[in-house]
């Protein structure tokens, strides 16, 4: 009887030494990715802006690493590798060491519509990001010049069905979400459209304040201060919902085209296989950021929509843009060229 008592106590034993070892295991496994949460950052952080100083996505850029930098203690340096669209930083990126301390302030064209555009493109827009956090967003402006006749989203589409390709629009260039913007209103509106592309947002409206073409879907920070001088005019917003500042201008979805949405938006990525740890608490930290007053100020009276999101759902926000502008660039024939 001692004897199986015995036994029967070595059996639990061995049990729960064996759970013991089991959850031991786990422990070890999910180690390095713990040690690396819980001492980062060490050392500054980069985050690389594919384009020029100056724009908006190198002034979010930096408002956010003052943020970080003051939370952590470490210098966040903005690097601008400009270039291809936007492709050459976002390659940079990707490619990086995955330890949280290189990050990307991607766009729309950059982390979804080059999916589709560059055939030979070096990295994939889902599988070589871990996506952060969605920062902000904002509708692009379909603005026509003052003497331009038609007024309304129905009178510009019964004057392109009228007199096919006369009417023209500009764009900042070939493959921009500005042009890609203009083939999805034509796909929808099913009209043919003139594209004229510029080499940036300031030509395009410089020539439609000129008369030189008649419309543009213009990112809202640069088409704001024109249409407050009354030297461009408003016909209709492309998000979902109208924007708070042009709330007597109606949305193309409103306008006869249900459903019709596209943002010009920003986010921050990782490089995948970053530790999920540290992607969490650079995604805490933005979305404090982010909801700080003097934040909330500053971009909210240039027409931006603060983002903030968790990085799952800013996964499948991607995903889904991706397959959206896919679509479109393949059902328009658009090319970067």
């Amino acid at each position: 009887m001692n004897s199986m008592n015995s036994f029967r106590t070595l059996k639990n034993i061995s049990k729960r030494a064996a759970l013991k070892g089991a959850v031991a295991a786990a422990a070890l496994t999910l180690l390095p990715g713990l040690a690396a949460a819980q001492a980062y950052p060490t050392k500054p952080i980069r985050i690389v802006v594919p384009f020029p100083p100056g724009g908006s996505t190198d002034l979010l850029a930096r408002r956010i690493g003052e943020k970080l930098s003051a939370v952590w203690g470490q210098p966040v340096i903005v690097d601008n590798r400009a270039g291809a669209g936007g492709t050459i930083g976002s390659d940079y990126v990707a490619k990086s060491a995955p330890d949280g301390y290189t990050l990307l302030m991607g766009v729309t064209g950059t982390n979804a519509i080059s999916a589709a555009l560059y055939p030979k493109l070096p990295y994939d827009v889902v599988k070589d990001f871990a996506p952060v956090s969605l920062v902000v967003s904002s509708p692009l402006v379909l603005v026509r010049n003052p003497n331009f006749a038609p007024k309304t989203v129905k009178e510009l589409v019964a004057a392109a069905k009228a007199k096919p390709g006369s009417i023209s629009y500009g764009s900042p260039g070939n493959g921009t979400s500005m042009h890609l913007t203009g083939e999805m209103f034509k796909l929808a509106a099913k009209v043919s459209m003139l594209h004229i592309p510029y080499r940036g947002s300031a030509g395009a409206l410089t020539d439609l304040m000129g008369g030189q073409i008649d419309t543009m879907f213009g990112d809202f920070l640069v088409v704001w201060p024109q249409v407050e001088a009354g030297k461009v005019v408003p016909i209709a917003v492309t998000s979902a919902q109208r924007h708070k500042m042009l709330p007597n201008v109606p949305t193309i979805a409103e306008s006869g085209y249900p459903g019709f949405e596209a943002l010009s938006w920003q986010g921050l990525f990782a490089p995948a296989a970053t530790p999920p740890a540290i992607v969490e608490q650079l995604n805490r930290e933005v979305n404090k950021a982010l909801a700080s007053p003097d934040i909330q100020e500053y971009f909210g009276s240039r027409g931006f929509t603060l983002g903030g999101s968790s990085a799952a759902e800013f996964k499948t926000f991607i995903q889904g843009e991706a397959v959206k502008w896919s679509h479109i660039v393949k059902a328009s024939g658009a090319t970067a060229d």
